[in-house]
């Protein structure tokens, strides 16, 4: 039987790895073992991937007029449905920092291939990532790379490659950035086949030869006739990528750092863990798989936490999960990819290349207030599933003491660590209601909707805020 540390440790790992558990998951989880669950959801594949007939079924309008939402609920279907979390919470990391937005591709199926094309190499080799990236024709749109030709240049894909999704500001010069645009020259988007009369047709990549700028150029301090391959080969050797690349994975998955356009002039908040990182990267010849392992079984990760801000979108999914009721198509994702953008995260539309601004920015007043509405409405709903089976377990375990009450409920929504401060209130609510009692009906429906009422509360705390 693993111990309350166990099963508060793994409650943190499924919080980051993924969009967090509910309590009998977690019990099974810790059974296993921390290291074996690591390994478990760093081998994706290992796990039934979603039902893609299903889905295609379930959002019919993923290619007509609806798409923007249709292809958001799309993702958040998956988010909380996946077998593979850690999987979804690398496209969602790669999202974030390859800021790619609807608002200027105005193609919806092409950011959700680009978010495909995120788990299919979120977890491999970051050169090979880079190149996937820099064929990935909403990203050669959204960066004007199909304007980029022999004799004209267009800068802004060989900028954002070496200052937002790489080195990092003060790591090149202006002249590295026209080299590494010369170099990508030719790199574009094939001509399309008309939607009508079959329908929509994905965009494709296509290189030009006749475009490619194929004299000498020299980025970076390496000269000769470079390509788009060579450009990336030299970025990924640098010692700004290792640590660019460290600090965001840092970032997403342990602690709460800087806004990204501090960093040049911000040192991290914990250097000993971006120099393991660093080293994890160096060593696995840049395989962010390897950087995961080692990022997860560190000391630094275990005792981190608590110490980030749920995004709007982890906060969204980690509630639907907890709620039991989106399990299978049905109307309502949508709506709770709506809620993300209410919340400040529009999924697939970002708002701009620089990406959302994270930590206790996703907080300001009028967000919060949306996003403790939505927890405590969704938690306080004593019909659905997940709640119910809160009940249940607390019926099970014959709780019936404030104290027990309140420890109950904090373990059941995911073994949810909270300052004394709030233990004291969520007791006050609790002693406020003498207790629970199961030995009646009449009992067992009042103690029903207390429980309902204290999760509520959970679900409005600042500590459910973090995760």
């Amino acid at each position: 039987m693993p111990s309350r540390d166990d099963i508060a440790l793994m409650a943190h790992l499924m919080r980051r790895a993924g969009f967090g558990a509910p309590y009998a998951e977690l019990e099974a989880r810790a059974a296993k073992g921390y290291e074996a669950t690591v390994e478990e959801l760093l081998d994706t594949e290992a796990q039934p991937p979603v039902d893609e007939d299903i889905l295609y079924r379930a959002f019919p309008a993923l290619e007509g007029a609806l798409a923007p939402v249709a292809n958001q609920a799309n993702w958040v279907y998956r988010m909380i449905n996946t077998q593979r979390p850690l999987e979804e919470k690398m496209a969602l990391f790669w999202h974030q920092l390859f800021a790619t937005g609807n608002s200027k591709v105005d193609n919806p199926p092409e950011l959700t291939q680009q978010i495909v094309m995120f788990r299919q190499h979120g977890l491999g080799s970051f050169p090979n990532l880079l190149v996937e990236l820099a064929k990935n024709p909403a990203m050669v749109y959204w960066l004007d790379n199909n304007g980029n030709h022999n004799g004209a240049i267009n800068e802004n894909w060989g900028r954002e490659l070496l200052e937002l999704f790489s080195m990092g500001v003060g790591n090149y010069s202006e002249d590295d950035i026209k080299e590494a645009s010369r170099a990508f020259t030719g790199w574009t988007i094939a001509p399309k086949i008309p939607r009508n009369p079959l329908g929509r047709f994905y965009w494709s990549f296509e290189y030009r030869p006749e475009d490619h700028d194929d004299e000498e150029k020299t980025f970076l301090g390496t000269s000769g006739r470079l390509n788009g391959e060579d450009i990336i080969d030299i970025v990924v050797r640098q010692p700004a990528t290792a640590k660019f690349l460290a600090r965001h994975l840092y970032n997403f998955f342990v602690a709460d750092e800087p806004q990204v356009p501090s960093w040049n002039i911000t040192p991290p908040g914990d250097p000993e863990a971006i120099e393991t990182l660093i080293k994890a990267y160096e060593d696995s010849n840049y395989d962010i798989r390897s950087m995961m392992r080692v990022l997860f079984l560190s000391d630094f990760f275990k005792n981190a936490r608590y110490a980030r801000v749920k995004s709007p979108a982890e906060l969204v999914i980690g509630v639907a999960r907890l709620a039991g009721n989106y399990n299978a198509p049905r109307p309502g994702f949508q709506q709770l990819a709506f809620e993300c953008n209410y919340q400040g995260q529009e999924l697939l539309n970002p708002p701009s290349v620089e990406s959302w601004h994270t930590g206790a920015e996703w907080i300001d007043g009028g967000a919060l207030v949306r996003r403790v509405n939505f927890a405590a409405n969704i938690l306080g709903n004593t019909a659905l599933p997940g709640v119910q089976a809160i009940v249940g377990g607390l019926k099970t375990r014959n709780v019936q003491s404030a104290d027990e009450f309140v420890d109950g409920c904090l373990d059941m929504v995911g073994h949810l660590e909270v300052q004394e401060s709030t233990r004291n209130e969520l007791l006050a609510q609790a002693q406020e209601g003498g207790g629970l009692r199961w030995d009646t009906e009449e009992h067992a429906r009042e103690s029903e909707k207390q429980v309902g009422v204290m999760l509520a509360l959970i679900a409005a705390s600042r500590d459910y805020q973090f995760g």
